[in-house]
């Protein structure tokens, strides 16, 4: 059944929940401004129409549930049907959000401070009228009971979110928070903003407009789903069509929906609830830990791939093959659940003969063949698979935000720091995995940690590896760690191996695959300034100063984040050399000689701060000791500047001096060893200095 209806006409005698088989508040910037620009700029006089609202009647049974308690009066006392959303959810809550903080802007004006809820208007409506219309009501006579008219089914962290947050009500206390809380809080903010503006810009009048524009322009086109008709199937149809579910949502969707098509000799009622529990809890707190980092949100996708790697075989077939017949495209009840068939033989009793007894012959050959259909997945292993991923997303969430986390070591937080500097590619399934085992010791975690460090930075640094180099055998030995096929000395052992074919015998360092990768950036006029290592190679250099002298000097997240004309690591001897010091102090080399001593490694200087990229052109002693000029110099800089400003002069020689030093740590930092001086002047590209 399908008809339009506004939205004053859909919450009329209504009550929506959001049921645990949704995904939570997905909408991002993206989406609040094209709903923002579609209500302003709708003509308060037309019709527009909104999409599909596609709902599925509770049931009694179902409302009768603990989860219905504070619904319940409304539904019995006052005819209310109770929904449940199968499409439009985003764009409810969307609608919800907007008119409480409609709300919350008419209530705060000046002349509503002192005013009651009831006596306060949107055009004829009082705020309370609005209030219980669309937000809650609440129950009397003791009105001690808040009814939610739009809500979720479990009173899981968006729902409280919601409550507390978004719509107001006091004594929240503690509320996790989630990737869908942090979307619920940001629209919230994005909708205060822009009211805020427009009734600045236009007045009280333009904003009831908008009220009235919201609840009463906007038609949906409502369809109530038939008791036989597949909700699951219809959420992941009807949900594709806008902002496109991913992995993890689809697999929560698809693990609830498999609870419900066991047979009852499979699972018995009260483990179904049970299984479908597990599955809600394991996905809140999934989501917790995706969304912890409010300002760097975690992927859903890299985590259930990632996971994939650690609990199921890897094949290099694309990603999402390790549950492939419940993330394949066509999604139905035959090919969501295919069943095998299994014959089970059934013994026949042996009971004691008594005189009155006749034995009953058996069949011909003594048994009776019986054929029952089985899940292919079983609910043990949906149990096992959803309780692994909740137990990983706690390391998951700690491999991304080692610093200053309380469940880590100081040893462990500057070793997974590192690894997350350098790039830690297609090792975090293995780091993360050393968690889950928790009988590795913090000591076999960091000495797995070092190795993996230093093949990345040797393997692909260095020796130009492709992104994909042996991913394959690491992330067998990942699930292999898991299961305890391995320990981590055979991991760190694999590494040491594949690390020494990069290296010449006696450990030295084959420099050919690197010069050749520096010397097209030379020709493309940057030279080591483009080396995708440089920044990580300079930071650990400065590091070791730090731990020789203190007082850490450079931010990381400042050193490498990009700004417009400005820069975080300095050519000493610059790109563009007008400067009279340096025309004379490189006057004897000609413009290729010239090109390699700019782009050598030891020309580079890591920055405290960054600064306009104009002053490189200064003269090494005003870049020293800057005068009259509101930006640093080298002497009060980095540990690397107050190195570098202990220099008399700069020229070619100190270049080449610096270069070598920095070489100097490269091999003890990472055990590697160049062949000779002639091969690190080779690899500096300053073999033609003396």
């Amino acid at each position: 059944m399908q008809t339009l209806e506004s939205l004053k006409s859909i919450f009329k005698d209504r009550i929506f929940k959001i049921p645990d088989y949704q995904r939570g508040y997905a909408w991002q910037k993206r989406q609040l401004k094209d709903f923002w620009e579609d209500i302003v700029n709708l003509p308060s006089d037309r019709l527009h129409y909104t999409g599909l609202l596609s709902l599925k009647q509770v049931s009694k049974k179902d409302y009768e549930s603990a989860n219905w308690i504070a619904e319940r009066w409304l539904i019995k006392e006052r005819a209310f049907r109770p929904f449940h959303i199968v499409d439009g959810q985003q764009r409810l809550t969307t609608f919800v959000i907007f008119i409480n903080e409609i709300l919350n802007l008419i209530k705060a004006l000046p002349g509503n401070k002192e005013k009651a809820e009831s006596d306060i208007y949107i055009g004829t409506f009082s705020l309370k009228q609005i209030k219980e219309e669309y937000l809650v009501v609440q129950m009397p006579p003791k009105f001690i009971v808040n009814t939610y008219k739009f809500g979720y089914e479990k009173d899981n962290p968006s729902f409280k979110y919601l409550r507390h947050r978004i719509l107001g009500e006091p004594d929240g206390g503690s509320i996790i928070e989630t990737f869908y809380t942090l979307n619920l809080e940001n629209a919230k903010q994005f909708f205060k903003d822009n009211l805020e503006n427009y009734y600045k810009a236009y007045g009280i009048s333009e904003i009831e407009s908008l009220f009235k524009k919201i609840t009463q322009n906007l038609m949906f086109n409502l369809h109530e789903i038939e008791d036989d008709f597949d909700v699951f199937v219809a959420f992941e149809t009807m949900n594709n069509r806008g902002k496109k579910l991913s992995n993890l949502e689809l697999l929560k969707n698809r693990l609830i929906y498999l609870t419900t098509l066991y047979e009852p000799y499979e699972i018995t009622e009260d483990e179904r609830t049970i299984l479908r529990e597990e599955i809600n809890e394991a996905w809140k707190d999934v989501y917790y830990q995706l969304g912890r980092n409010k300002k760097n949100p975690l992927s859903d996708d890299d985590f259930l791939t990632a996971h994939w790697i650690m609990y199921f075989q890897y094949t290099r077939q694309k990603g999402d093959d390790y549950i492939k017949f419940l993330l394949e495209e066509k999604f139905t009840p035959q090919n969501v659940f295919k069943k095998i068939e299994i014959k089970l033989d059934s013994i026949i009793d042996v009971t004691e003969v008594r005189d009155q007894d006749v034995e009953e012959e058996p069949d011909e050959n003594g048994i009776e063949e019986k054929v029952v259909k089985r899940a292919k997945l079983a609910p043990n292993e949906i149990a096992d698979y959803v309780k692994s991923l909740q137990a990983t997303a706690v390391h998951w969430y700690n491999s991304f935000n080692p610093l200053n986390n309380s469940d880590l070591t100081a040893e462990e937080q500057l070793w997974l720091d590192r690894l997350n500097r350098i790039g830690i590619a297609y090792f975090r399934p293995l780091v993360v995995v050393s968690y889950v085992r928790n009988d590795i010791t913090i000591e076999s975690r960091i000495k797995l940690f070092k190795e993996i460090e230093r093949f990345i930075f040797i393997a692909f640094r260095m020796g130009r590896a492709f992104s994909t180099y042996r991913n394959s055998e690491y992330y067998r030995l990942t699930k292999q760690l898991r299961n305890g096929d391995v320990s981590v000395d055979e991991i760190c052992n694999t590494l040491k191996e594949r690390v020494e074919e990069w290296l010449s015998p006696a450990t030295a360092f084959d420099i050919q695959p690197f010069k050749s990768y520096i010397g097209k950036h030379f020709k493309n006029g940057g030279g080591f300034y483009w080396w995708n290592g440089l920044h990580y190679f300079l930071y650990e250099y400065e590091q070791r100063k730090v731990i020789q002298n203190g007082n850490q000097k450079i931010d990381w997240t400042l050193f490498v984040k990009s700004e417009k004309d400005k820069v975080s690591i300095e050519h000493i001897y610059p790109q563009t050399a007008d400067n009279d010091y340096w025309k004379n102090a490189f006057a004897n080399y000609s413009d290729e000689q010239k090109k390699f001593l700019t782009g050598s490694l030891g020309n580079l200087l890591p920055l405290s701060r960054s600064k306009n990229s104009s002053l490189q052109n200064d003269s090494f002693p005003e870049k020293k000791s800057p005068v009259g000029k509101s930006h640093k110099g080298y002497s009060d800089g980095s540990h690397s500047e107050i190195e570098v400003a202990t220099y008399n002069d700069w020229n070619a020689i100190n270049i080449l001096e610096r270069g070598k030093k920095l070489l100097d740590f490269m091999e003890m930092r990472w055990n590697i060893k160049f062949a000779s001086d002639e091969s690190k002047k080779e690899m500096l590209f300053l073999d033609f200095l003396p």
